[in-house]
Parts: C-alpha cells; structure tokens; sequence
C-alpha cells in the first residue's frame, strides 16, 4: 500500500497491463470496420458491395469511436500520471507516429495508384498529414478515420498541462469538474460563435465526456471508488447519452435511413458499465495475456482499413462474391496491421523513444 496522497487517500496497487482493455480495443477497432466496409461504405457509395440484412447491426459500429474516447482518457492518464512532462510527451509520440507515418503512406499510394481519381491525395496535403496536425491549417485528412487523432492530440494537450504542473487526484478532479463545467457552457449556446469555436478546440464538448469520465474512471482505478469520481463518470454517462441520440440523429441523416436510439443508448451503456468494472477490478481474473497481442494491432488496424478497403472493394467488387471479398478484405487489412507492428512500430518505437529521451535527466531519488 502507497503513501496516502494529500486528501488522505491511498493508491490501490497496480498491475503492470490490463488485459481487459486490450480486448475491448480490438473490439472497438473491429466494430468501427464492420461499420465501414457493411454499413458506411456501402450506403454512402464508398463501396459497390452491399449488406442489406447485416447493415442493420453494423450501422452502430461507429460508436467504437466512442469506446476509443473513454479508453483514452483512462489509459492516457494513467500513463502521465507518475510522469514528467517529457516523459509522458515522447511516450505519446512514440505510440502515435511510426504506424501513422507507415498508414499515411501507405493510405496515399493505394489512394493515388488505385483509387481512381476517387481519394486524391496532393504532396502537400501527404506532408501535413504527416505531422497529425493538418486540421489547424484546415487541410483533408487523407484517411476519413484520421479525425480522430486530432481530437486525441488536443486530449494530450490538456494532459501535458495537466503533467506539468503535477498530476495528483485532487488536480484531476478539479480539471474534470472544470471541464466537465464549459462543456455544458458551450453546449448551453450562450456564447458568441467565434468565441465558441475557439473554446471548444480546447473543450470538445462533442466528446469530451468520453474523455473525462475516463479519466475519473482511472481516478477511481487507482484509488478506489468515492462520491466525486463517481458522480462525475454518471453525470458523463447522462451527457453521453444525450450527445449519442443526437448524433445518431445525425448519422441518420447523413445516410438517409434511421439510427435506432435505443439501441445506441443500449451500447453507450454498456462502454461505460464495462469500463466501470474495469476500473473496479472486476474484470481482473477476464483478462488474457494473449489479449496484448490483439491490442496490439488496435492502432495499425484502425488507421488503414477505411479507404484502402474501400479501394479494393472497388476493385474487386466484380470478381469475388460480396461476403467472401468481405472476410478476405478484413484478413488481409489483419495481417497488413500485423505487419505494421512487427515491422515497424517494435523496432522503430524504442529507437525513437532513446532519441527523443537522451537528454532527460533522470528522475530524482
């Protein structure tokens, strides 16, 4: 048992990885391309392949995204929460680059060789998504999954700020409370458009539930449940529920048939009851080894599959029956994630993280 903390309260002990978190980011990844390739892409003329009965499930694979969020704000957390500011920043730039640069590229000359005119992609626009921040100059992203990175970039942000001035659980809570204060602001509509544009940069309001109540979730995690933490995570719940129905609404629209709310209000419920046991160490005796090694591929899987499917669904449509091309297009984008691992991210992740860390002083005491 740890030292207690300033507010008297004891860090729980650690395990080194949880394997349940590990499980459910495959299963997030794997819902988000069943959306695509069954649902998105065939509905939004992405893909000449059609699902009739399958889409009906796959629609709400989009909210995989969703469970990234409160994931992210767990896990990313934990990870600057015994940090200095440098460290958790080459941690991130470790774990978000070497695959990226390897998707882009690899997204940007299917894109140009096959795709037919369909996903342009100019050097400049391949150069800037390079760097992840292409949205500030409003430049496309090559990828449609790439939007994500740039809300998980302003996340990292807040918590680079947060590690700089040293994270403890009573800054936590009082950033999540903050936080959770001017997302309602924003989505109140007081403010003046320009100023809400600004603010919610930094906000997000859209999704800044997912992000807070995983942080309060990790909170918890560490030191065991209390009545802030825990109010926070159901006022997120409330939010998210609220924000879900209406952006299914949304998504509807944009495809022109209907995202059933209750079903989306079922899943949102479930993120937050299965990320909650998480927390709690319900899940604990759940958790496999092996799971890591599907995590894994999480990251890699999620940046290549959209448009490179797309593109040979397109491309094959004609010579393969719609549900085997399916299955193979998924094994294939499988092993291209694997190999993005393998062949990348294990060896470049610690030569980078010894280049960018060679001039950190080490840690006193």
């Amino acid at each position: 048992m740890s030292a207690p903390d300033r507010l008297g309260r004891h860090r729980l002990p650690q395990r080194t990885r949880l394997y349940e978190i590990d499980a459910l980011r495959i299963t997030a990844a794997v819902a988000v391309m069943i959306y695509h390739y069954v649902f998105s892409g065939p509905v939004g003329g992405s893909s000449p392949l059609r699902f009739a009965a399958a889409d009906e499930v796959a629609r709400f694979g989009y909210l995989g995204v969703d469970l990234f969020f409160v994931i992210s704000g767990f896990v990313v957390l934990l990870n600057a929460w015994d940090r200095r500011p440098r460290a958790f920043l080459v941690s991130r730039i470790v774990r978000l680059y070497p695959a990226f640069w390897v998707a882009v590229t690899i997204t940007a000359l299917v894109s140009v060789t096959l795709g037919m005119g369909r996903y342009p992609v100019t050097f400049v626009q391949y150069l800037a998504n390079l760097t992840m921040l292409n949205s500030l100059p409003d430049i496309p992203d090559i990828d449609v999954v790439y939007w994500t990175l740039w809300a998980e970039i302003r996340f990292y942000v807040l918590i680079f700020a947060l590690s700089w001035i040293g994270v403890t659980l009573g800054r936590v809570t009082a950033m999540l409370w903050g936080w959770l204060a001017l997302t309602f602001l924003l989505q109140s509509g007081v403010l003046p458009a320009p100023v809400h544009g600004l603010a919610d940069l930094v906000v997000q309001s859209q999704f800044s539930h997912y992000f807070i109540a995983g942080m309060a979730l990790c909170a918890i995690h560490r030191y065991g449940m209390s009545w802030q933490p825990g109010l926070i995570v159901a006022i997120c719940l409330g939010n998210a529920v609220h924000r879900g129905i209406e952006f299914a609404g949304k998504v509807g629209s944009r495809y022109h048939t209907d995202i059933a709310a209750g079903v989306v209000v079922a899943v949102i419920v479930a993120i937050f009851v299965a990320m909650t046991l998480v927390a709690l160490r319900v899940t604990h005796r759940l958790g496999r080894p092996w799971f890591a090694v599907a995590g894994a591929l999480t990251y890699p899987l999620y940046l290549v599959h959209a448009h490179v499917g797309f593109i040979l669904f397109t491309r094959l449509g004609d010579l393969a029956q719609p549900h085997l091309l399916l299955i193979g297009v998924m094994a294939l984008m499988g092993l291209l994630a694997y190999a993005i691992h393998t062949l990348v991210e294990r060896p470049l992740a610690p030569a980078l993280k010894r280049l960018l860390s060679a001039r950190e002083a080490p840690r006193p005491g």
